[in-house]
């Protein structure tokens, strides 16, 4: 049956000769795979651009109930970014975040809240001019409400994990932030605070791991 839905790219693999995987979480149906026929053909040259990880779809799609993988009948961009694949660094930080939610998102339920979290989010990394360098943060701590062990006070983080006072009291601002709010902190506090909630997800989240562009994000942020 065919359904409308809105989704957005986490991944996809090369199959076969000129086609791809790509996995979706999608607003309705929360994370389903497709397979995109002549994507890397010379012809489809353009399809592929519709199936980066983080690109904003509208989409009729094929759906069958405990299917496997999926096929999409009409899809187009409902977003393109401005800033995001350009400037290098929410380019990173969308990189690093790109790895977060192929790792930390694995559940269906109560996608359509997910997935508009995940349209704003990724939205507004897009139009922000300044205060790029907390967003990571404070994406780390808006999914993990969406994910069903979002906190609100700073003790639920910090509790075994540990931080100073200072932290403690940005980490408290944080908690209450939007994307485009600043707040002041140094870069071994931000580092610091990063670093709490990794393990936080890690110990929330099954077989987490070490997420290889954390380097690179540490390092750009910082």
């Amino acid at each position: 049956m065919l359904h409308k839905t809105r989704g957005i790219v986490f991944r996809f693999t090369k199959y076969a000769e000129s086609s791809i995987i790509v996995t979706i979480f999608t607003e309705h149906f929360g994370l389903q795979t497709y397979i995109v026929n002549s994507a890397r053909s010379k012809t489809g040259r353009g399809k592929i651009a519709l199936y980066q990880p983080l690109t904003l779809l509208e989409m009729v799609v094929y759906h069958k109930e405990n299917a496997t993988i999926l096929r999409i009948k009409e899809v187009k961009c409902f977003h393109p970014y401005q800033t995001l694949t350009t400037d290098f660094k929410k380019s990173t930080i969308a990189l690093f975040l790109t790895e977060v939610i192929n790792r930390a998102v694995k559940e269906q339920s109560h996608t359509q809240e997910l997935g508009q979290f995940l349209f704003h989010a990724f939205i507004s990394l897009d139009g922000l001019g300044q205060n790029i360098e907390n967003f990571h943060l404070l994406f780390l701590i808006k999914l993990s409400r969406h994910l069903g062990f979002g906190v609100h006070q700073p003790e639920e983080i910090l509790t075994p994990f540990f931080a100073d006072d200072k932290e403690e009291k940005i980490l408290e601002g944080l908690l209450t932030a939007e994307f485009s709010q600043a707040i002041q902190m140094n870069q071994i506090q931000r580092r610091n605070l990063l670093d709490v909630l990794l393990r936080f997800y890690a110990s929330h989240v099954e077989n987490f791991g070490e997420l290889k562009s954390l380097s690179i994000v540490r390092e750009l942020i910082n």
